[in-house]
């Protein structure tokens, strides 16, 4: 059996942005920025922080491409440093942290939805954004990022075990959280 090799569908815009090509690291900028952002917010909970982690993550990997060896997608390696980005962003955060419920607006009306199905997405997303810090970033990392409780205490320097019980716990909290918004609504 002939081993198959990974071929990125963006290493020619890779290549010239190893030879200094600042059109091709625009290129991979607008290609990625969205999808990283995603991540970053998912993980950062706040706008302008997971902007400020989109801009250094970028940063990071341009200066660090000579690491990037093509053996998986640049959009998964850049992945990982957003994904890393965010979590240092938060860690830094802690020191001034104020419990996220005092944070959340209350009283603010909900947007009505025609689409049950959109409606039902958002209070799951508001309710994702209520998580303490810690339970929404193992929930995001596990659950919508798609890394394994192994993967998850690596990046996090928690053990696999800790990971899975911070998730376990994420789940009962947000499943607590939407019971209460269904209640409440």
């Amino acid at each position: 059996m002939e081993k198959s090799s990974y071929q990125d569908v963006n290493a020619q815009v890779v290549k010239r942005c190893r030879e200094g090509d600042n059109r091709a690291q625009y290129e991979l900028y607008k290609l990625y920025s969205k999808a990283m952002f995603n991540v970053s917010m998912r993980i950062t909970n706040d706008y302008a922080e997971a902007e400020d982690v989109l801009q250094e993550a970028f940063i990071s990997a341009f200066k660090n491409l000579h690491s990037y060896k093509g053996e998986a997608s640049f959009g998964s390696w850049l992945k990982k440093i957003v994904v890393n980005a965010a979590v240092n962003a938060i860690r830094k955060r802690r020191s001034e942290l104020v419990p996220l419920e005092d944070r959340i607006t209350e009283g603010i009306a909900d947007e009505e939805y025609d689409d049950n199905t959109e409606w039902q997405v958002e209070k799951v997303r508001k309710a994702i954004q209520r998580l303490p810090d810690g339970y929404r970033v193992v929930l995001s990392l596990y659950l919508l990022e798609g890394y394994d409780h192994a993967e998850i205490g690596e990046i996090l320097g928690i053990s696999e075990s800790t990971s899975k019980s911070q998730y376990s716990r994420a789940r009962k909290k947000l499943l607590d959280l939407m019971h209460d918004s269904i209640h409440v609504a």
